[in-house]
């Protein structure tokens, strides 16, 4: 991963409420025990030097990606923002859909996952528990196999819950780890390549104006396994941002549209 800092960041939609912007894969969401630079701290930085802030600037992190996975992301610029957001998160309004290869092709080319996982946080690893096991959360999920290229499937996957390393554990539970994922069993040849799983779109109303509000990124499409396949015609959009894109603001999906629109 090239170095990352707030000058790399693609923001794709500013107003006063909220900023939408692109998270590389391998950066954190957060500060965590690395210590490396990260999206939070990115966006703080970003109003600080934009706006000519004199100490902290806020930014309200409403939703998480882990660190592997890249995509698109939304920040709240102000504490009313962020409380609005979470809300819409908590009561299943706000919309996350992902694309990820998995290795192999599921046995059902499209149908819902619903298990319970555990974290073992010593190791970083998520499991599948029975339910009433002490510390268990629920999780659900989507999906819909779109392509298969030697034996490597492009998914759709939209969450209903968002737990840590979901898609990955939920995904290798029927036999398809995700490509590059050496953690929950991916084919060995896959896993000098990044994580195959990317955030490309989230849905939500807007915090104060109650505009619905759709961004879409693309992975990166000179990338493996991603380059393998037509991701335009699958998705029915015909423009998106390159994750790595800079000066990028103000696209938006339009939801009454095929296409996105700069405004």
């Amino acid at each position: 991963m090239y170095n990352f800092d707030y000058h790399d960041l693609a923001v794709l939609h500013e107003d006063n409420h909220i900023l939408v912007v692109v998270k590389p894969q391998n950066i954190p969401t957060q500060a965590d025990s690395s210590q490396d630079y990260d999206m939070l701290r990115a966006v703080k930085d970003y109003l600080i030097d934009k706006y000519g802030k004199q100490g902290e600037a806020y930014a309200g992190l409403v939703h998480r990606l882990d660190r592997p996975t890249g995509g698109v992301m939304v920040f709240a610029k102000t504490s009313k923002a962020a409380k609005r957001l979470c809300e819409q998160i908590q009561d299943g309004t706000f919309e996350k859909k992902y694309l990820c290869v998995v290795c192999g092709t599921p046995k059902q080319r499209q149908g819902n996952l619903v298990h319970y996982l555990k974290k073992d946080e010593a190791r970083n690893v998520v499991r599948i528990v029975p339910q009433l096991t002490d510390g268990a959360k629920r999780a659900e999920l989507d999906y819909a196999v779109l392509d298969t290229v030697q034996n490597y499937s492009l998914v759709k996957v939209m969450l209903h819950t968002g737990r840590s390393h979901q898609i990955r554990v939920q995904m290798a539970s029927i036999g398809c780890p995700l490509f590059g994922d050496a953690k929950y069993g991916a084919d060995p040849k896959t896993c000098r390549n990044p994580l195959a799983l990317w955030a490309y779109e989230i849905r939500f109303a807007h915090p104060v104006t109650q505009e619905k509000m759709s961004f879409i990124v693309y992975p990166p499409k000179e990338e493996a396994p991603w380059r393998a396949y037509e991701i335009g015609r699958f998705l029915n959009v015909g423009i998106a941002v390159s994750p790595y894109e800079r000066n990028v603001a103000n696209l938006r999906i339009d939801e009454s549209r095929p296409s996105a629109n700069k405004r």
